[in-house]
């Protein structure tokens, strides 16, 4: 089971990504701004970050940039989780130091196993949408 932190102020999108998440048997702490989101991640030492690029407080792009500043932040999976058209959503991910992006809306049957290619597979073999430690 991974810890999955997602910073969206969106609420139905933060319930559904949350769920979906969950039944996928992740461990989900969720934050709905960027600086509520920023500091929960750094007490928790998630697996993954999904981090909307326009929240309403911090920008989601200085968030990222702000954890990548962090020791130990550097390799930490960050998934901009974003409504921005998929070629700006790209640039501005790849710009800030996202590991990549998943644009909404999402498609509820593959978005558990989008998030899972992006974490280590030391988190990944605890999931139940894996059989010993490969994708299904």
């Amino acid at each position: 089971m991974s810890r999955i932190v997602i910073i969206e102020d969106d609420v139905q999108s933060l319930r559904l990504a949350a769920r979906l998440l969950q039944r996928a048997g992740h461990e989900v702490i969720t934050a709905e701004d960027g600086e509520i989101g920023l500091k929960t991640v750094l007490e928790q030492t998630p697996d993954g970050v999904l981090v909307d690029l326009g929240l309403p407080d911090i920008d989601g792009q200085v968030v990222v940039s702000l954890l990548r500043e962090q020791p130990g932040m550097e390799s930490l999976p960050i998934i901009a989780f974003t409504a921005w058209p998929n070629d700006t959503a790209q640039q501005m991910a790849k710009a800030y130091g996202c590991s990549g992006v998943i644009n909404k809306p999402i498609n509820t049957r593959t978005f558990a196993a989008q998030v899972e290619a992006f974490l280590p597979r030391t988190a990944q073999a605890d999931s139940p949408a894996y059989a010993d430690g490969v994708p299904e």
